[in-house]
């Protein structure tokens, strides 16, 4: 059978985008692609990940924006799989699939107290913030004087950013309004960053540490005990220019003055055992940690209790299982061997395909998922040979007895719109971000 070959990307973030991009540069003019997402809006995690205050981050969604506008490129949003769309009607309609759904959920402490009211999961905060509609309806009372973090990856730095910023700092981002009304009334004053391992072993980027020094009124302090390194910690500050970075800012947070309203203490060596309180978040209690001969934290029996009233966990990422797709839950990720999807046997299930995290798991950043969708593409592309099977109707048939209706392409770009006149209406900035389900899809429908 001639004629394009129909491939189907379920997710329009950077892995699902960039998966786009590939089967066009590599199929060539022969590839159709159609772009599927829950969410009236595209681009995922650089629209509803990377913290407001990071422009230059932000920026990705221009360019993603590029391949959703190539030609045979479509964009079919507010459609979820396993609601809107089976898998197998996926099957039925398009030669080849490509689920890049990314990594939803944060990993749990497993401590006593996680679930009082005042632990939060960071990826909730984070959706607040960012004004992901399934987060507009949360509510972040913000009316405790100290908050502990618990992580020290970009996330977690993310999310200490926020919390110490002023409103002024945060009137030219996009935030929804409601989100910077909650913040102007924020009583936070003192954020811990709390990790398990030592300094040599944090996983933030030099440069996202170093903007915490940046704040207009917030101070950074790290306990000098923190920062003793250990011989192995210290032979891998001294080989690893990232490492070495990190600790030599950290360094310079030693003997800080704490002369601004809202300070910052980063710590190191402690591990959380147990979240206190009654009715809701009264403390956290932290255990001492260090490394034992065989590289892995073991607790010291030290203990410490700070005096917090709100606790977010920012300790990793993962996936979800997909509606009918074969998932491992130790790795939470789709079995796949090179982007391929495998069956329970271990052998590859014909025409399914992943990219991005639920590939490969949360590592990497924005532009790991570049190579990681190409690598895929081209498995598809030699599995497929360029040849198609007859669809069993068009994804228009199907969706059109949907409800809501499907957002189109043309849609977003109203919503699109509509955010930027709110921006300008309010005096803020580019954009404010609209983030409740009705008001969004209001904007889409709009003439």
């Amino acid at each position: 059978m001639t004629g394009h070959l129909r491939v189907a990307v379920v997710g329009s973030g950077p892995a699902g985008l960039y998966a786009a991009e590939a089967l066009l540069k590599q199929g060539g003019d022969g590839i159709r692609v159609d772009v599927f997402d829950r969410l009236p809006s595209p681009y995922g995690l650089v629209r509803y990940g990377v913290a407001p205050d990071h422009p230059s981050i932000k920026s990705i969604a221009g360019y993603l924006r590029g391949v959703l506008e190539r030609p045979g490129v479509r964009f079919f949003g507010c459609v979820e799989l396993g609601r809107d769309v089976s898998r197998a009607e996926l099957l039925e309609r398009y030669d080849a699939v490509v689920y890049a759904t990314g990594a939803m959920v944060d990993r749990r402490l497993d401590v006593p107290g996680e679930d009082l009211p005042g632990s939060f999961a960071a990826t909730d905060f984070v959706n607040w913030y960012c004004g992901h509609p399934d987060a507009a309806g949360h509510a972040f009372a913000l009316d405790a004087e100290e908050v502990a973090v618990i992580g020290v990856g970009n996330v977690a730095v993310d999310v200490v950013r926020i919390l110490a910023r002023t409103v002024d700092e945060l009137r030219p981002t996009d935030v929804p309004e409601q989100v910077l009304d909650a913040l102007s009334r924020s009583r936070v004053r003192r954020v811990h960053m709390i990790g398990r391992r030592g300094p040599a072993h944090a996983k933030f980027t030099t440069k996202e540490l170093r903007e915490l020094g940046t704040l207009d009124e917030a101070s950074v302090h790290v306990p000098p005990r923190d920062l003793d390194l250990d011989a192995a910690s210290a032979a891998l500050a001294e080989s690893d220019r990232h490492v070495r970075g990190n600790v030599k800012v950290l360094n310079g947070w030693a003997d800080a003055p704490d002369d601004r309203p809202r300070r910052i203490d980063v710590r190191f060596w402690r591990a959380p055992a147990e979240i206190l309180g009654g009715d809701r978040v009264e403390g956290l209690r932290l255990e001492r940690t260090r490394l034992d001969e065989n590289g892995r934290v073991t607790g010291t029996g030290e203990f410490e209790d700070l005096p917090v009233g709100m606790v977010l966990r920012s300790v990793g990422y993962q996936s979800v299982p997909l509606a009918g797709l074969p998932f491992d839950e130790r790795s939470k990720v789709v079995p796949n061997d090179g982007g391929r999807v495998l069956g329970p046997d271990g052998s590859p299930l014909p025409r399914e395909y992943v990219a991005g995290w639920v590939k490969r798991g949360p590592t990497g950043v924005v532009g790991t998922n570049r190579s990681d969708a190409a690598e895929t593409v081209r498995n598809l592309l030699a599995d497929l040979g360029g040849t198609r099977t007859e669809p069993a109707g068009t994804i228009e048939d199907l969706l059109e007895r949907r409800e809501p209706p499907a957002v189109r392409y043309d849609d977003w770009l109203r919503l699109d719109a509509a955010e930027i006149a709110l921006a300008r209406s309010l005096g803020r900035g580019e954009r404010v971000k609209l983030a409740r389900w009705d008001a969004m899809r209001a904007a889409c429908r709009a003439t």
